[in-house]
């Protein structure tokens, strides 16, 4: 290979794995003179842009131009700096292709990460997460939620309890991302709480991700999830059995549900639905979407809860029509 061609290559290589690496010790990997490498740069240039820099600063690449990236995770990668630090203090005799070939494997992960990167914040752009109406702006941490989860990132995290109505510090390991209506919410291990815990996201009022890869701790998101209606786990199982009206009925069935419930279809049209949930909350305000179009046949308490409830609706309007 002509040796100017070869040099170029070099320098792609050294770039894009070390942006902002300077003229002199590009000079020194070439071994050739540091005129000769500004002559290399503005060739170079001729064909991407290349970005110079303050004083002081070096050489990097502007823009999506890039050698073709390697699949590898960042422990394969923590692997091979391990070892290339290791042969530097060591001193030992490696064959002449080592020191080339790991140049341009870590001038490849170097583009895809930031590649990814880039990705993973356009995702996040687009993901449009709404605000409590009576609370400040939160930030948009999605983008930091999502790298965390798919590269498992521990993170460190201002939240609000809104159970406790406290705020504070704690460090999740963020296991899964999920969307329950209209809001995202982070299933990860808190080690504030030493146990798997729910996180609503619109509740994060301040993130950062944090260094190296957490260790996985057995966990099943089904069982976790087993019995839930929505997103709040309860601590005691409750069958019910409702009945939805005929006009109702069609819209009931194509419901998409987190939990598969038993439906049968009644003679006159109307619609017999039997599930079990660990807590009544999710379920009941689930149910009074439908109106006067869905009964509660069993349990009796949630029944004459439920008449209890509309007792004091039709008795507050009554007021609001006296007065």
């Amino acid at each position: 290979m002509d040796n100017q061609l070869y040099r170029l290559l070099k320098l792609i290589t050294l770039i894009q794995a070390y942006p902002g690496i300077r003229a002199k010790r590009l000079a020194a990997e070439c071994e050739v003179t540091e005129r000769t490498i500004y002559r290399d740069i503005d060739r170079l240039a001729q064909i991407t842009t290349i970005s110079k820099g303050r004083r002081g600063e070096g050489y990097r690449f502007v823009g999506q131009f890039a050698l073709y990236p390697l699949d590898l995770t960042e422990e394969e990668i923590a692997g091979l700096q391990a070892v290339a630090a290791w042969v530097e203090t060591a001193h030992r005799p490696l064959p002449p292709g080592w020191k080339t070939a790991y140049q341009k494997v870590m001038a490849a992960h170097a583009k895809e990460k930031k590649v990814n990167q880039g990705f993973l914040e356009r995702v996040g752009d687009v993901v449009r997460l709404g605000n409590p109406a009576w609370a400040p702006e939160t930030p948009n941490v999605f983008p930091e939620l999502l790298q965390a989860v798919i590269h498992r990132r521990p993170v460190k995290a201002l939240y609000h309890s809104q159970s406790r109505d406290q705020t504070g510090w704690r460090r999740i390991d963020p296991y899964y991302l999920i969307p329950r209506e209209h809001r995202f919410y982070v299933i990860g291990y808190c080690h504030t709480r030493k146990e798997f815990r729910t996180f609503r996201v619109s509740r994060f009022l301040e993130l950062r991700v944090l260094d190296g890869e957490y260790e996985k701790r057995p966990f099943d998101l089904n069982e976790y999830m087993k019995y839930t209606w929505s997103i709040e786990r309860g601590a005691s199982l409750i069958r019910f059995v409702v009945k939805f009206s005929p006009k109702v009925a069609r819209y009931v069935k194509e419901e998409e549900l987190f939990l598969r419930p038993q439906i049968r279809e009644l003679p006159d049209g109307s619609l017999w639905f039997q599930v079990v949930v660990n807590g009544a909350s999710e379920f009941l305000r689930w149910l009074w979407t439908y109106g006067p179009d869905v009964e509660i046949l069993e349990p009796k308490q949630y029944r004459d809860h439920m008449v209890g409830i509309l007792r004091q609706w039709l008795e507050k309007y009554e007021r609001a029509q006296q007065g």
